[in-house]
């Protein structure tokens, strides 16, 4: 996880921009899986806000998912709902989302 953390304004900007957003990628019943990293490194490259679906056939607790993506991808949970898992990370290099 990065150092900095996000302030419950930038969550509440991130969690806005996430609403129009469709799942990039889905997390079926293997759960969190090495493909399933990797798809969400190769979704970092292009976009710095990804939501993923959790598949009915997950049975882990959403929540602990959401963690443990954000720790294997070094980015933010910025929210779990339902079955949706919104993450955050700042592009290196050509970052496109201005944080408030």
């Amino acid at each position: 996880m990065n150092p900095e953390m996000l302030t419950g304004k930038q969550r509440r900007f991130l969690r806005g921009l996430g609403n129009t957003l469709k799942p990039i990628v889905f997390v079926g019943q293997q759960g969190v899986t090495e493909s399933v990293i990797e798809a969400i490194e190769a979704a970092f490259n292009a976009h710095e806000l990804v939501k993923i679906k959790l598949q009915q056939s997950v049975l882990e607790d959403r929540r602990e998912v959401g963690e443990r993506l954000a720790q294997a991808t070094q980015s933010h949970l910025v929210q779990v709902l339902g079955r949706t898992i919104l993450l955050y990370r700042r592009h290196p290099e050509k970052p496109q989302i201005e944080l408030p």
